[in-house]
């Protein structure tokens, strides 16, 4: 089975354990283009670099540094911080188990509960009797959490069946280190715990998955699900509040008032989906939808530099090219927060 990989991916296993017919729904769809994956995966190029640069075991395999556009200050400073983390982990490792083991981008098979499955840690640790996997979230869209982290507790499956025969593991651990919310976050359970989620958890989830069965149900996994624009049970679920049928009297109270306010996040994201799939569909595929047209939108012409231009404008004798502009409103509240000193002249 060569696509089960793409199906039940650790990455979106959060998606497909939730929603298991989902996995099969969005199957031989174009992943869409994303610049914070983009940039998510030179990240972590660097700083697997930078760890093994360091590390004098490991030196040897550094090999060239990464070189991209996504290279940045930030980016340099944040690889550089994990990889003081890595070490700092992998140094107490070895004051508990002189034996420990570090990799990095260590591959992980965890197909023996998921069929096909397997993915990458970007650090396990092995001191007996903990093995801990540490990954790096680049990304600042969402706040990632390590309790109950499924994609991280797939890949401690794989590492306990990797090295389970060389090192006596009873328990595990999973970081995560997302430097860009300032986000440290470690969960530890036992093995016989991740044994008992497995079996009961996703074994059959991956069963039902595999053959596209069980129920769809939306949540907080939609975001990265590549059929959310048109998914219907998703649809189905924002729709229920147009559907509301209110009670007298005509004006809604509060209760009902703060139950709107609560479903508005996903109904605007919702919307926005949708909306971005129909323009999508609209430019590229030439459909038509009845009672709406394409419209150019304005655009906005502004100056590469407007220093250069000024300069050249000058040159060539044009002049009242600048506008005078009244400061904004916070700049002038600001000033008038300090007036200025009277000064007084003495006359002698």
């Amino acid at each position: 089975m060569p696509n089960q990989h793409a199906l039940l991916s650790a990455l979106g296993s959060h998606r497909w354990l939730s929603c298991p017919p989902s996995a099969q729904a969005e199957a031989g769809l174009p992943d869409s283009f994303s610049e914070a994956a983009e940039q998510g995966t030179v990240a972590h190029a660097l700083a697997e670099w930078t760890v093994r640069r360091l590390d004098h075991c490991l030196v040897d395999s550094a090999g060239d540094k990464p070189v991209s556009e996504w290279i940045d200050e930030e980016m340099e400073r944040y690889t550089d911080e994990y990889s003081t983390f890595v070490l700092e982990e992998a140094a107490a490792a070895k004051m508990a188990d002189p034996s420990f083991t570090l990799r990095v981008e260590q591959r992980l098979d965890f197909s023996h509960i998921v069929p096909g499955g397997f993915g990458t840690g970007d650090c396990v640790i092995i001191a007996e009797p903990t093995l801990q996997i540490i990954d790096l979230k680049y990304g600042q869209g969402v706040l990632v959490e390590a309790e109950n982290n499924p994609q991280l507790l797939l890949y401690t499956l794989g590492a306990c069946r990797t090295f389970g025969d060389l090192y006596d593991i009873e328990r595990v651990a999973v970081t995560i280190y997302q430097p860009r919310w300032a986000n440290v976050d470690t969960c530890e359970i036992s093995v016989a715990e991740l044994q008992q989620w497995a079996e009961t958890e996703v074994i059959p989830k991956a069963e039902l998955a595999l053959a596209g069965e069980g129920e769809f149900c939306p949540g907080s996994w939609c975001q990265f699900c590549r059929i959310t624009p048109t998914c219907r049970a998703r649809a189905e679920v924002n729709l229920t509040l147009v559907n509301l049928e209110f009670a007298p009297p005509a004006e809604l109270s509060d209760a009902e008032i703060a139950d709107v306010l609560a479903r508005i996040p996903d109904l605007k994201s919702w919307a926005s989906d949708v909306e971005a799939c129909a323009l999508s569909k609209a430019v590229n595929q030439g459909v038509v939808f009845e009672g709406f047209k394409l419209v150019a939108s304005r655009s906005v012409r502004t100056y590469i530099s407007e220093t250069d231009v000024a300069v050249a404008a000058e040159a060539a004798g044009y002049r009242g090219i600048w506008d005078r502009k009244l400061i904004t409103l916070t700049a002038m509240e600001q000033r008038m927060a300090n007036p200025p000193s009277t000064r007084f002249l003495a006359i002698s």
